[in-house]
């Protein structure tokens, strides 16, 4: 198998403030250094993860599927030993890949 583990998973959110609140107040996580990725959000670490909160926004589809790299995409992120390996191991599956 190539996933190791879990990294992250990432959400799209329409009001990051309440989304903030519900995280740290309601579930305790804490919040988790962020690079500048030129959307406004928050990361939490959950154990051995992380959740990634990203601000969608105005008028952006959260339920649109994405046809290219984007942070806002809902996804989760494994861990792996080979990008490269790992790559030919989806595409000789079939899976479809965005790629940079």
């Amino acid at each position: 198998m190539f996933a190791k583990n879990i990294h992250h998973v990432s959400f799209a959110v329409r009001d990051l403030d309440a989304s903030r609140a519900f995280y740290e107040s309601v579930l305790g996580l804490e919040p988790a250094e962020r690079p500048d990725i030129g959307l406004p959000g928050a990361w939490y670490a959950a154990g051995n993860a992380q959740i990634h909160l990203i601000a969608a926004p105005e008028g952006f589809d959260l339920g649109a599927a994405p046809d290219r790299l984007t942070p806002l995409a809902n996804h989760c992120a494994f861990a792996i030993e080979s990008y490269d390996e790992s790559l030919a191991f989806l595409k000789d599956r079939g899976a479809e890949v965005f790629e940079t």
